[in-house]
């Protein structure tokens, strides 16, 4: 600011210049009025370049203080990662849900495992040759045990309802049937059922009521008998024959009692077959009855001597 004081003197010292001094110009008198005048007027220049200054400190004092908050928010992203690992945590149920999805498939192979049905060895055959005494038989029983051997060879599956080789399997009457009728036997009915009735009207059927192999019922047992069982499976029917077969005769190996046909799990040499095959021929064991428990039990009841053979 500038002082009267100090304004009165340089007034002074203006009028003392121009009395001494001769008389100069309008113009140079202007200019140097303005040369004068312009000197105070800079001097309020440094007092804004000063408060620019302190307006800059200032500014520059509030600079700080943000940093100083930003260095105060960083202890805050500090206590983030603490929220991170609860973030993190939070998935790891998620893994834990994800192994028991996997373990169910795990249970999948051991459910599709359970099913499967085993399907024992495969089919047996025999050669005439293996059969003993089979050079002696009547040349028609040799004849259709030659065929009823030749389709144990084929490889063919137990097929319920069918009595035709060409469908891939037959089932057990369906085999007799299929034989008997290649071998030009007459009236043979399709059913085992039905087939069981042709030979005990024909007068040709054996009844057996023991339960032993060895037992004199067996004495008129002849190779290319039929065989007849009850109670191989559930079904009403009257009278209940439910199996039928053609009795081989004894091998000449181990002189057990064989016999051909189509069955759903019968043994030989103790090993299960499914499908047109070669079985031992033995009773059923007497430990449980017919019927019992609600289930049936198989019941050899005879045999008979084809008609017409």
């Amino acid at each position: 600011m500038v002082t009267p004081f100090r304004f009165t003197t340089v007034a002074i010292v203006v009028i003392t210049f121009f009395a001494i001094s001769p008389p100069l110009g309008a113009q140079s008198f202007g200019e140097k009025i303005k040369k004068i005048f312009s000197t105070p007027t800079p001097t309020p220049t440094p007092h804004k370049k000063k408060k620019s200054a302190a307006t800059k400190k200032e500014s520059a004092s509030p600079s700080p203080t943000p940093s100083r908050k930003k260095k105060s928010v960083s202890p805050s992203p500090g206590a983030s990662p603490t929220a991170k690992p609860k973030k993190e945590s939070s998935p790891t149920p998620e893994p834990k849900e994800t192994p028991s999805p996997t373990s169910t498939p795990s249970l999948s192979p051991t459910a599709t495992a359970v099913p499967e049905k085993k399907r024992g060895l495969p089919n047996a055959t025999l050669s005439p040759e293996a059969i003993s005494g089979f050079e002696n038989y009547p040349p028609k029983v040799q004849q259709l045990l030659n065929s009823a051997l030749e389709l144990t060879t084929r490889n063919l599956d137990y097929k319920y309802g069918s009595a035709d080789p060409g469908n891939g399997g037959m089932d057990c009457s369906g085999f007799v049937y299929f034989v008997l009728k290649q071998n030009e036997v007459e009236g043979v009915p399709r059913d085992s059922s039905e087939q069981y009735i042709w030979v005990r009207r024909a007068g040709k059927f054996e009844p057996v009521v023991s339960q032993k192999d060895d037992s004199f019922e067996f004495d008129n047992l002849k190779p290319g008998d039929l065989l007849f069982w009850t109670g191989t499976y559930a079904i009403q029917r009257d009278p209940p024959i439910t199996h039928a077969m053609i009795y081989l005769g004894r091998e000449r190996k181990t002189g057990a009692r064989v016999m051909v046909g189509a069955s759903d799990g019968r043994t030989y040499q103790s090993q299960q077959r499914f499908g047109v095959s070669v079985f031992d021929f033995k009773m059923p064991r007497a430990e449980k009855g017919e019927v019992e428990d609600g289930k049936v039990h198989p019941r050899f009841v005879g045999y008979a001597h084809i008609p017409g053979l």
